[in-house]
């Protein structure tokens, strides 16, 4: 099992878990490594008070308002050099649908889907039978096989942290705030964790 780096940034103050060990030189994989996004409470916010509102703008997404920020797309346009971006959210294929054409990204991106979940089933791979604590954990691992991945989201958890210290491959887990999102400090923290690889 690799030892847990944990590093606590200065704009959360949350602890971030690197399950993976110290690295010195670069590892043979196919490609970048992988960087599973999230969409609500990373790029979608929710939770600012009215008259704080974050840079962004609402937008009625399939007649739901979601409020998108700007930062974050930025911050994923600078992230998408160094990582093969994943959409790893309840949206799946819609995420294609409105975001890149929102956000400026180019796309569409690969998106992972969540079979069998249903609220209950802690992650329940239909396939295997296996539960992993996390509803996105079965699909993130299938996806991912045995390439490095980081993963921001802002509902990372202990079964996250303890899949992630598991990981054979280097995976660096980045919370965000649902206020706030995907921003500068994260994707500093980002680019350099898959410079270090």
């Amino acid at each position: 099992m690799a030892p847990v780096r944990q590093i606590k940034t200065a704009a959360t103050g949350r602890t971030l878990t690197d399950g993976s060990p110290p690295r010195t030189s670069r590892p043979l994989q196919a490609g970048n490594p992988l960087l599973m996004v999230d969409i609500d409470g990373v790029i979608s916010l929710f939770g600012f008070e009215a008259d704080r509102r974050p840079p962004g703008a609402f937008h009625a997404i399939e007649g739901i308002p979601h409020f998108l920020s700007t930062v974050a797309a930025e911050q994923l346009a600078r992230l998408a050099a160094h990582f093969d971006l994943i959409w790893a959210s309840g949206w799946e294929e819609r995420a294609n649908e409105h975001l890149p054409a929102l956000l400026g990204l180019p796309g569409p991106l690969p998106f992972l889907r969540f079979e069998g979940r249903d609220g209950r089933t802690g992650g329940l791979d239909a396939r295997s039978g296996s539960l992993h604590g996390h509803w996105k954990l079965a699909a993130i691992e299938a996806h991912a096989g045995g390439r490095a991945l980081a993963w921001v989201d802002d509902a990372l958890d202990q079964h996250c942290e303890r899949w992630a210290a598991r990981r054979a491959a280097p995976t660096l887990l980045v919370p965000t705030e649902p206020a706030v999102g995907l921003t500068a400090t994260e994707t500093a923290l980002l680019t350099d964790w898959a410079g270090s690889l």
